[in-house]
């Protein structure tokens, strides 16, 4: 399996569930501002460069539109990611091969949503600037976690423009995704949330 494949796959781990801590005052607004967010974010298009946790690095571009589909497409369109609004689905035609899971029970069923209930799913995080919002998910079965990086951002949506995220498998390898030329709510294709089907090599 390529480095590649790996990135994508630590965007699929099981579903999502967060032992929630009393939140204070400053993580219940924050919370507010990434609902209003994620209601506020119809469709994204951004770039993407994504780092392993021994430093490789693979990069591509991911379109985004709300409820349930994304598409992450590396390098030369070799590999793909790809949410239809119930299956996320992670084509390799290099190999011939795809692999498939319910949208609901990944990470990327809370950031799809358009109107998500995080309560018990996500969690404020403490962050070293007050400019940034970090939400972090964990799986309890497979010790892995998710955590979003938002910063805070007048002109985006509910105030907060998503930066990327940090993935920990549970061998506690860790996967960092960062964004660039984020927009907001431009037209993407239909056709942007389809794939060809790979062929058996």
């Amino acid at each position: 399996m390529s480095f590649s494949t790996n990135f994508a796959r630590a965007l699929v781990p099981a579903a999502i569930v967060v032992a929630a801590a009393p939140a204070a005052a400053s993580d219940s607004a924050d919370m507010a501002h990434l609902k209003a967010h994620i209601a506020g974010v119809h469709t994204m298009t951004a770039n993407f460069t994504q780092t392993d946790s021994r430093g490789r690095t693979s990069t591509g571009k991911m379109v985004l539109e709300r409820p349930g589909k994304v598409r992450f497409e590396y390098g030369s369109g070799d590999l793909l990611l790809v949410a239809n609004g119930k299956t996320l689905t992670l084509v390799d035609y290099q190999v011939g091969q795809k692999s498939s899971w319910p949208l609901n029970r990944t990470p990327l069923g809370v950031l799809l949503s358009n109107s998500p209930d995080l309560k018990g799913r996500a969690q404020i995080v403490p962050s070293d600037s007050p400019n940034v919002v970090s939400v972090r998910a964990r799986d309890p079965t497979q010790y892995g976690s998710l955590t979003l990086v938002f910063l805070r951002s007048g002109a985006a949506p509910g105030g907060l423009q998503l930066y990327g995220w940090t993935a920990i498998d549970g061998q506690n390898r860790r996967t960092t995704v960062k964004l660039s030329d984020v927009r907001y709510n431009v037209g993407v294709p239909a056709s942007a949330f389809t794939y060809a089907e790979p062929k058996k090599k």
